[in-house]
């Protein structure tokens, strides 16, 4: 068993911790957020995911889990912190340099140094030289050479799990071990075989990293294709949902769902970091990119059309996915804080997994949260922004004749 510190307690980090203390391992989980340094030093995460407060629980009253704003010497250092758009769609990389600088001073020969958070392709050998800058003392390896003895290990290990479904697919999944040399990444490799069932894919650091975003590009062009043909059916006059039911009766064909946008930590941030890497190589993630931004402003759109000023508008789901509390860049949240942000409508929202309004809607004037029974008997048009299971069950006699922007498809039929 080994001593590990994980940078990062977030929806990436905290799982991950867990699951190695529930492995045996000791885990010093590190957050610069105190208040989740807090909630998990007392057993409790701070976000909504199946299991896991069980796991949490038990990894932290065995004392296998500690919790500190500080990292600490340990043999393996993994960093899950997060990797946003910044100015210009580019890549901010601060929380992962923060991360980096503040493991340097604990890294001792022979350490492990794994990144999981998703980033540009060079970023785990921008890490190496970053620690090599400030640890001279220390060795660290060169892409694709060999491991010198003694030296600190890097591998980039990207995460591949699911909000909903993390401990389940932490464990199932394949993963993708990326070493800067052969070397890093057979280490990286038997920490992660203590825990996943899946099959653990060795490559190199620059090939893991693209993977990863290659991942998440493929599923926004693919949403993108679903949101533009939508579009089309829409203005011949064809529904959508029946065109693409057809056409996936194909054996070679599956389009996915239209929606209202894309949101997440993932697939509406890591395609940029390919189209900004490779400008001149990248038009069809862009305009995948582009097509998929749009979706909530031709929403608002679809929603100003049916419901005139003064009228109460009914925004059920604000989350940017089903069954889940996480509203990271919702193009739910974004429809439902730009009918508000007018401030000629009333807007009602509904979402069963918020316990009160987010900080872009609390507090704002004609905005509230509302069970479902209200926005139905209320609303003047009801907008379906996810499809909660919550939503899935309500009878469709509920909707019947009244005035409903369907974003998502959940009234047609299975």
């Amino acid at each position: 068993m080994q001593r590990l510190c994980v940078m990062g307690l977030g929806y990436i980090g905290l799982p991950a911790a867990a699951m190695l203390a529930s492995r045996g391992h000791s885990v010093i989980g590190c957050d610069t957020d105190l208040g989740v340094v807090a909630a998990v030093a007392a057993g409790q995460a701070h976000f909504r995911e199946p299991d896991l407060d069980m796991l949490l629980a038990a990894a932290v009253t065995t004392g296998r889990l500690t919790a500190q704003a500080v990292p600490a010497p340990a043999d393996v250092f993994v960093i899950a912190v997060p990797t946003p758009l910044g100015a210009g769609n580019r890549p901010d990389l601060s929380c992962v340099e923060a991360a980096t600088d503040a493991i340097a001073p604990f890294l001792a020969p022979g350490n492990l140094v794994i990144l999981e958070s998703t980033c540009p392709v060079g970023t785990t050998e921008a890490l190496a030289g970053r620690l090599a800058a400030a640890r001279p003392d220390l060795c660290f390896p060169s892409r694709g050479g060999a491991a010198p003895p003694g030296c600190v290990h890097l591998a980039h290990c990207p995460e591949r799990v699911l909000p909903g479904s993390m401990l389940r697919e932490l464990v199932a999944n394949d993963r993708i071990i990326g070493g800067l040399t052969p070397a890093c990444a057979e280490r990286a490799r038997a920490l992660y075989a203590g825990f996943v069932t899946g099959r653990c894919w060795l490559t190199d650091s620059r090939t893991a990293e693209l993977a990863k975003l290659a991942e998440n590009a493929f599923r926004d062009l693919n949403i993108a294709f679903a949101n533009e043909l939508a579009g089309i059916c829409r203005g011949l006059e064809v529904d959508p949902w029946a065109a693409i039911a057809l056409a996936n009766r194909h054996p070679r064909v599956s389009i996915l769902r239209p929606g209202p946008g894309v949101g997440g930590h993932c697939i509406a941030v890591d395609p940029w970091f390919l189209a900004e890497a490779a400008p001149d190589h990248s038009p069809l993630i862009r305009t995948a990119r582009a097509v998929n931004e749009a979706r909530p402003g031709q929403v608002v759109a679809e929603i100003r059309a049916l419901a005139p000023p003064g009228a109460t508008v009914a925004c059920l789901g604000l989350t940017y996915k089903a069954d889940v509390e996480d509203l990271r860049a919702s193009p739910a949240l974004a429809i439902a804080e730009a009918l508000s942000r007018e401030g000629t409508r009333r807007v009602l929202c509904c979402d069963p997994m918020l316990r009160a309004l987010p900080p872009p809607l609390a507090g704002r004037a004609g905005v509230a949260l509302v069970q479902p029974e209200a926005a139905l008997a209320e609303a003047v048009v009801l907008a379906i922004l996810v499809p909660h299971a919550a939503f899935r069950a309500l009878p469709r006699a509920a909707f019947a004749g009244r005035l409903v922007v369907d974003a998502v498809g959940l009234l047609q039929p299975a």
